[in-house]
């Protein structure tokens, strides 16, 4: 009796103390938990405040060839090569040039048309006085008459030296109506090179670091020179 009462005593203590050292075990547990998701948390805040790599886009970089083909229309090299800043120049020099050659060609017809018109009638005022018949008084050609007050066609008509004028502005306006053709085709053939040259420097690294540097040099005595104490001054650019 005794000995299954003694037993009876420790199944029941047993079954007292088997719930506070489950419970304490579920706290356990649950701590754990909590714990690992606070350090779950603590990582992920610290990986969010690191750095992220961006993602490097593809950097433009015009290809000279292209950009040589697109200025063969003027300006269009430059758009391509997106140098925006430099379509005014182009487009105000051609259109100074395209201005010169047409005022020239303008005056220098003018000129000319007039300077043949006048030997045509000082011509034919030779030829009447010539063949012994009444001078010729007209009709005069307009193109040079122009030029003349009214009513005195006839004294200009056979005047040398208003001829050799009408000839040398005529020349005058030809020689600079030539010229500016030619200043336009260097423009349009400098804007091409400028297209391909800006397109092949286009990442070219340009430093501004600009520095002189000084430092003494001693040139050794040789068997032709005698040996030499100076300055050595360098440019960085």
């Amino acid at each position: 009796m005794r000995n299954g009462k003694a037993i009876l005593w420790i199944i029941v203590l047993l079954c007292l103390a088997w719930p506070g050292y489950a419970q304490r075990t579920v706290t356990a547990k649950q701590d754990t938990m909590i714990s690992s998701d606070s350090t779950v948390t603590a990582v992920l805040s610290a990986a969010d405040s690191l750095p992220r790599p961006r993602m490097k886009l593809n950097e433009f970089k015009p290809d000279p060839n292209k950009a040589m083909l697109y200025a063969l229309v003027p300006g269009l090299g430059q758009i391509y090569n997106r140098k925006y800043w430099k379509l005014p120049l182009v487009y105000g020099a051609f259109m100074g040039c395209m201005y010169a050659i047409t005022w020239n060609n303008k005056n220098y017809s003018d000129y000319s048309n007039a300077y043949f018109n006048i030997m045509e009638d000082y011509a034919k005022v030779q030829a009447g006085k010539q063949e012994g018949h009444k001078p010729y008084t007209g009709p005069w050609s307009e193109s040079w008459t122009i030029f003349v007050p009214n009513g005195q066609e006839s004294s200009y008509v056979e005047n040398t030296q208003f001829q050799d004028n009408l000839k040398r502005r005529k020349d005058y306006f030809r020689r600079y109506r030539d010229l500016s053709i030619i200043i336009t085709v260097g423009v349009y053939a400098i804007s091409i090179i400028d297209a391909y040259v800006d397109a092949q420097l286009f990442d070219f690294d340009i430093s501004p670091d600009l520095s002189m540097h000084w430092a003494p040099e001693v040139t050794p005595k040789t068997r032709y020179t005698p040996g030499a104490y100076g300055l050595n001054c360098s440019f960085k650019f």
